[in-house]
């Protein structure tokens, strides 16, 4: 299968007939990080959002710290899809980023074949409890770390240094309102993780 040159059919809410699998995928990272951004740049369908306002009673409760101007947040999920070459396609569950939500992640993560990671190199800090939850549920990950436009630039190197995952876990960069940059990112998230894992319905991929 090639998912580098597999156009997806972005106008149409159905299936392309010859899809056969599918496999979920948890966009995650913390508040702020543009996991909605993410899911509405890769989704052919549109997007379900459960965003509300942020009002006075989440002050000193939700971490907005690097987000000034962050008004809504996600409270349960967000939803897309994307069909990644003829054969596969992704659904895409976006998880909330505050910690008040954290209860929801192991119904999320269920059947999950992988996880993409969003970073904020302005705060990596951040993304520590975020990888830490991913890997006390073994959902394999990549990182992808999102290159917002008044946000630091470090080499990958020092970038997987700082955030210390496991040998072999995938790090690249991204731009969560650039479909051919996330696109790499799911791509690279999906043949690491059947590489190591099979294509079995025990590792999230189903027939």
């Amino acid at each position: 299968m090639d998912f580098a040159t597999w156009t997806p059919p972005h106008e149409s809410a159905y299936l392309a007939p010859t899809v056969r699998r599918s496999a979920k995928i948890l966009i995650v990272g913390p508040a702020g990080v543009g996991k909605t951004t993410f899911v509405d740049t890769m989704s052919e369908i549109e997007p379900l959002h459960t965003e509300e306002s942020l009002t006075a009673a989440s002050e000193g409760v939700d971490d907005l710290r690097g987000t000034p101007a962050k008004t809504t947040t996600t409270v349960a999920l967000d939803f897309g899809r994307r069909t990644l070459n003829e054969q596969l396609v992704l659904y895409l569950f976006g998880t909330p980023g505050q910690q008040r939500f954290n209860y929801l992640w192991r119904t999320l993560a269920r059947g999950a074949l992988g996880a993409m990671v969003l970073v904020d190199t302005r705060r990596p800090d951040a993304s520590f409890d975020v990888m830490d939850r991913v890997e006390q549920l073994e959902v394999p990950y990549a990182i992808a770390v999102n290159a917002f436009d008044t946000a630091p630039r470090y080499p990958a190197e020092e970038l997987r240094e700082a955030l210390d995952p496991p040998p072999g876990t995938p790090l690249g960069v991204c731009d969560a309102r650039d479909e051919p940059s996330c696109n790499r990112m799911l791509i690279t998230l999906v043949e690491n993780v059947l590489a190591g894992a099979g294509t079995t319905k025990e590792h999230g991929v189903s027939a």
